[in-house]
């Protein structure tokens, strides 16, 4: 971290700022000397100092980073990828996941028929939502604790470890079977909730937020390993642009950024990144060929009459084909 003091600022106020930043923060403080000006270098773990209270400091004129506030998703800290297990499944190690199923969980009839019909081609994980976030208070919120339930009946049925959001953190005990608890793009700074879920050892699949760069995301997911779970997946799911043809933008360059920034796993979520079923594909196929180590694909068996996001939607024979394509375009990059 790098300040620049205020010229006016004194001898006395520099040396006592020094040696409270030295006190507080166990860093090492470099001074150098200028004719206009003071600077002082912060060498050490500075991702604890908040750099705003530095900022409003009467003796500092600025204040910068030289170094990412995150540090345990920081691959300088952890150059090896993390991979992370999921019921005897390994997600980072260069094998290639896909999630699949529903938007929402609507009857045990419809998830596990579409559970048995994914898994046939290919999918190694359940999706499907149980509380579902709307953006309208009038749509369907999703059937909550008997949608947990019918999503553990497919998981028997199938074999497919399931994977679906959270939404407070009162439903934490209740996420307990879950295999991979998400958190949604709407709560990625739900911080409190992140909190929470670092205190647990479950494997987090953490959605981008909406308007999110990719350092707020890497800072959510810094939340959720500070509390000490390092089981944390990134999933990049469109953001919004200018650009209104599709539901959001798939910022596809986020792979690249992020497996050079972080050595987490990246989820590549081309339904919401769209909205719109005919885009899956050629969006899966660039996630894939720009390195994610996954996709999560909604599927519903009858998407005109689907109870959420019908319209991106494929149907489990749509599914088919493109998971056929995607694990062939998987094994020509290898």
């Amino acid at each position: 971290m790098i300040i620049v003091l205020r010229p006016d600022c004194t001898r006395e106020q520099q040396l006592a700022f020094a040696d409270k930043l030295k006190n507080d923060y166990d860093v090492k403080v470099n001074t150098w000397e200028g004719i206009h000006s003071t600077v002082l270098g912060l060498i050490g773990d500075t991702t604890q100092i908040d750099i705003e209270y530095i900022d409003a400091q009467d003796i500092v004129e600025s204040v910068k980073r030289v170094q990412e506030p995150y540090k345990k998703a920081n691959r300088k800290f952890h150059p090896e990828n993390t991979v992370i297990e999921v019921a005897g499944l390994k997600i980072g190690d260069g094998s290639l996941h896909i999630m699949a199923g529903p938007c929402s969980v609507e009857s045990e009839e419809q998830i596990v028929g579409i559970a048995k019909s994914v898994q046939k081609s290919g999918a190694t994980f359940l999706r499907g939502g149980a509380f579902k976030p709307r953006t309208s208070p009038y749509a369907f919120q999703g059937l909550k604790a008997e949608g947990l339930d019918l999503m553990k009946i497919a998981r028997k049925e199938t074999g497919l470890p399931i994977v679906t959001e959270i939404m407070r953190t009162s439903h934490i005990d209740m996420f307990e079977s879950v295999d991979i608890i998400q958190v949604g793009a709407r709560n990625m700074q739900n911080f409190e909730l992140l909190k929470e879920l670092g205190k647990t050892d479950k494997p987090i699949l953490l959605k981008r937020g909406l308007s999110a760069t990719i350092e707020e995301w890497l800072m959510s997911a810094e939340y959720i390993m500070a509390g000490g779970n390092n089981n944390v997946i990134l999933c990049e799911r469109g953001i919004r642009t200018y650009e209104n043809f599709t539901r959001n933008t798939l910022d596809v360059s986020a792979i690249p950024i992020i497996k050079k920034l972080s050595h987490l796993p990246v989820i590549v979520d081309p339904s919401h990144a769209s909205g719109k079923s005919w885009l899956v594909e050629p969006l899966a196929m660039a996630a894939v060929a720009a390195g994610a180590d996954g996709l999560i694909i909604e599927v519903h068996n009858d998407p005109p009459h689907a109870l959420s996001d019908g319209a991106q939607s494929l149907t489990p024979k749509q599914f088919d084909k493109v998971a056929k394509k995607i694990f062939k375009l998987k094994e020509a990059l290898k």
